[in-house]
């Protein structure tokens, strides 16, 4: 077990930690968490929900966490190790690979990326690959597109979507899960956007583990996440995450953002309030 009484190990999965599908995260968390006690490893009892989802990131006793794929590439490495990227069986998923969806107000926003107009842009956060990044590299990869004139800060893929609904905002870009989210629980709202374009893929959403996590518990986290892909008591759980699977993808394939990025970077995006 834990060598030293005063360390916690810390575990969360906030990334598509939804009200409606919490319990499926827990469900999920209880299965890995009876495997690595199973093998003498110390585990959390319950996933860790008092603090913003970006705060375990960086702590030494990160046990297990899901973080944004643009922070993994930049400002995480060499403070984290990767233990395995997530595959989702939802449409703008491919694998281990994703990309956003590009949604307008279905009334008045732009019909098309090369719409031009006095339009303004929702990202949940400038250090969001599928929120921020994914929506300039799609403007930055359509011939003809014209960027949006603004960006405000939402804070989040769920705000996103509100704001372009209700006409806050007139365009945004929505991580393809969440995407899959909001139809299925949030059916009204989506109803009020419409999809014009698709980003550029890329690797989805890494686990991470705290750099100084030993090599035994890496490879106990990974035997667990396999199985908990094939196991019958966890199908209702993985349904309610889109979850079809798992892959260990080389911390390298994670350069594909850094590219998308140097792409995007072309796209000013004017933030009010910057």
């Amino acid at each position: 077990m834990n060598e030293d009484p005063a360390r916690h190990p810390l575990a969360a999965l906030a990334m598509y930690d939804w009200p409606e599908v919490a319990w499926a995260n827990d469900t999920l968390w209880d299965f890995l968490r009876n495997g690595l006690v199973g093998r003498g490893i110390d585990a959390p009892m319950g996933l860790s929900r008092d603090q913003p989802y970006f705060g375990p990131w960086r702590s030494p006793d990160l046990l297990l966490a899901q973080t944004c794929g643009y922070p993994f590439a930049t400002e995480l490495q060499g403070l984290v190790q990767l233990v395995a990227t997530p595959c989702y069986s939802v449409d703008g998923c491919n694998g281990p690979n994703y990309c956003s969806m590009i949604v307008a107000n279905r009334t008045n926003g732009p019909s098309s990326l090369a719409d031009a107009g006095d339009w303004t842009a929702a990202i949940n956060s400038g250090h969001s690959q599928s929120g921020h990044w994914a929506l300039r590299a799609a403007f930055a990869s359509e011939p003809g597109a014209v960027s949006p004139r603004r960006a405000v800060l939402s804070g989040g893929h769920r705000e996103s979507l509100a704001m372009v609904a209700a006409g806050a905002a007139d365009i945004a870009a929505i991580d393809a899960v969440c995407w899959a989210l909001a139809l299925r629980h949030y059916a009204g709202t989506c109803a009020r956007v419409r999809v014009i374009a698709r980003s550029p893929m890329a690797p989805g959403l890494p686990l991470i583990a705290a750099l100084a996590t030993p090599e035994r518990t890496i490879l106990a986290l990974r035997a667990g996440l396999e199985a908990a892909m094939t196991e019958s008591r966890l199908a209702q759980a993985r349904a309610a995450l889109f979850l079809s699977g798992v892959e260990f993808l080389p911390p390298a394939a994670y350069q594909r953002i850094l590219d998308l990025r140097t792409i995007a970077l072309g796209v000013p995006f004017p933030l009010i309030g910057d």
